[in-house]
């Protein structure tokens, strides 16, 4: 695992539940908007922090931290994932996975061998804009097949889209509401300017959040639950 650093306290991060947030080195997509460019676009140059380090920590965290959320960066890149994971079950913790859905073999093999107990799913725009706003060429069959193994697999869930005025149109988030029909739960986030890659994003408005309200009472058609963040 490249691990950059370690939020040692959240409760934001894992729903109902006191975290630790481990962020992983190293992105598939180029996001624009990413508020993380450092595990991105800086990757190469940082150097992680040891595993065991981590380890050490939340060893003594026990009692005091419910979960451990593994982020990014993209997690489903690295290559010892799976045993960090295990390990990280071992002792006891709740395990979240935030992934970008690009890598859905990965997915698979987590959801499938219960190493996960809750994971999202950040799901960029609709498919015709999806290279805009990830940042690369993405093949959205992979996205759909992530879509699909997190909607049939047993383990809690959310999906989430955050909302970038440049990016993104109401009938956008609509249409991937349509593309989750049946989810349990879909988070429209609100784009809040702070560091991206591309800087052009630091002066952008954030969307209104009686517009989001409304957005999330109209995608609240096809999913279970729909929530502004």
């Amino acid at each position: 695992m490249k691990i950059a650093y370690v939020h040692k306290s959240s409760l934001i991060d894992y729903p109902g539940r006191i975290s630790a947030v481990v962020f992983t080195i190293g992105c598939t997509f180029r996001c624009p908007y990413c508020h993380n460019p450092e595990l991105v676009v800086h990757a190469s140059g940082m150097t992680p922090i040891p595993d065991t380090e981590v380890l050490s920590f939340l060893e003594k965290r026990k009692g005091k931290l419910d979960a451990v959320v593994l982020s990014g960066g993209e997690p489903t890149m690295q290559p010892g994932l799976q045993g960090f994971m295990k390990k990280v079950k071992a002792m006891g913790f709740l395990v979240k996975l935030d992934t970008n859905g690009s890598r859905p073999e990965v997915l698979e093999r987590v959801i499938a061998g219960g190493l996960a107990d809750y994971v999202a799913m950040d799901i960029k725009a609709p498919p015709r804009k999806y290279a805009t706003a990830s940042g690369t060429l993405v093949d959205i069959s992979r996205v759909h097949r992530s879509i699909e193994i997190i909607m049939h697999g047993r383990v809690p869930y959310e999906f989430r889209t955050t909302f970038v005025p440049s990016l993104h149109e109401p009938e956008d988030i609509v249409e991937i509401a349509r593309m989750i029909e049946g989810a349990n739960v879909y988070a429209i986030q609100r784009f809040v300017p702070s560091k991206h890659i591309d800087r052009a994003f630091m002066h952008l408005r954030s969307p209104e959040e009686e517009e989001l309200v409304e957005l999330a009472e109209t995608c609240g058609r096809w999913v279970g639950r729909c929530l502004v963040r």
